[in-house]
């Protein structure tokens, strides 16, 4: 049934389609029946809970970050069954992101291509939905992470305050953080991961997080394009300031073994791409950072995830939690329960 339903959704413009097909299942969620239905149906069946960081997870398939980028659909991903969404990338001011179009389908590959640049509403208007979402009588149980970034005018020197408004604006409304500077969308962001720069930002938001009452779990999100002596340096930075967990792993710039043709590619132009063909390097990031602590530092494993069997293969690489976001795209509503099937 979705995949005749992609098959017409795939004829129009991706990112008109995920604002349309969105705001009419929100449409459809305001009907208590109609939501309950599609809970019944979707939802996985059984315990599928799952504890890390002292958070007590649904089950173990999340949506990665660039999604619900306003948290704007809480309440209908988690009638879908997912675990935890990750809002965001939330920046300080709100940001309308690159020009469109910026965001591509590649079918022949099961990915996709996006520029998106952060586009967002901004952290207070954010910050004051989820305070609304969170003060509901019936409170949505899902778990939210808040993907937090910088403004694209920010200077890089002057980043770490970036990262510091979100992180203070945010802290009572999410249930853990992650720290995006692995975006290849936001120029000159990607150098953010270098030691030194990584360092400034996530001490700085250590320091912070010991000043509330409850401390939030911090996790740093990673390019698949790094060399080993860059994943080396992030895995040595994590463990010395004991950051929580890894995120692993963002969207890529390479296209390599892509079906799709050259032409197109040009066409589509800069831009990161997503879905099966990062499958492979993500799990093996995955694998490596696993082996390398000895497993002292949870991963959250994000990228190629389309069944169960890719999920399992992510966990049994190490993998605490697993994200999907492209496969939610390709596989349709039913990925969630059909991969709790297998984990």
């Amino acid at each position: 049934m979705y995949k005749l339903l992609r098959s017409v959704l795939f004829c129009f413009d991706p990112e008109w389609v995920h604002y349309f097909s969105m705001n009419m299942f929100k449409l459809a969620c305001k009907i208590a029946f109609t939501k309950r239905a599609l809970q019944w149906w979707y939802k996985p069946k059984g315990n599928n809970q799952y504890a890390l960081f002292n958070i007590p997870f649904p089950n173990r398939v999340g949506l990665g970050a660039g999604f619900d980028k306003n948290a704007r659909y809480l309440n209908e991903l988690e009638a879908l069954g997912f675990g935890f969404v990750e809002i965001g990338t939330v920046t300080p001011l709100p940001q309308a992101g690159n020009d469109k179009p910026r965001l591509f389908r590649l079918p022949k590959d099961k990915a996709l291509i996006n520029r998106m640049g952060f586009n967002n509403d901004g952290v207070e208007v954010i910050a004051e939905r989820l305070k609304k979402i969170r003060n509901q009588k019936s409170k949505i149980k899902i778990v939210i992470g808040g993907n937090i970034g910088k403004n694209k005018i920010t200077p890089n020197d002057e980043a770490w305050k970036d990262y510091e408004i979100c992180f203070k604006t945010l802290h009572d409304y999410v249930d853990y953080f992650v720290v995006n500077v692995s975006s290849p969308n936001t120029p000159g962001l990607r150098e953010l991961q270098e030691k030194d720069s990584l360092h400034k930002i996530l001490t700085t938001l250590q320091i912070q997080n010991s000043k509330f009452k409850t401390q939030k779990p911090v996790l740093l999100k990673i390019a698949p394009d790094l060399t080993t002596e860059q994943i080396d340096d992030v895995i040595n930075l994590a463990l010395e300031i004991k950051l929580d967990g890894l995120v692993a792993t963002n969207t890529t710039i390479s296209r390599d073994k892509l079906q799709t043709t050259y032409n197109k590619l040009q066409t589509i132009g800069a831009g990161g791409l997503s879905g099966l063909p990062v499958k492979e390097r993500s799990t093996e990031i995955v694998k490596y950072i696993h082996k390398k602590t000895n497993g002292q530092i949870p991963v959250i494993a994000s990228g190629g995830i389309f069944s169960g069997a890719d999920a399992k293969e992510k966990i049994e690489a190490g993998a605490s939690l697993v994200q999907v976001w492209t496969g939610f795209i390709y596989e349709g509503p039913g990925i969630v329960k059909n991969i709790c099937k297998e984990i």
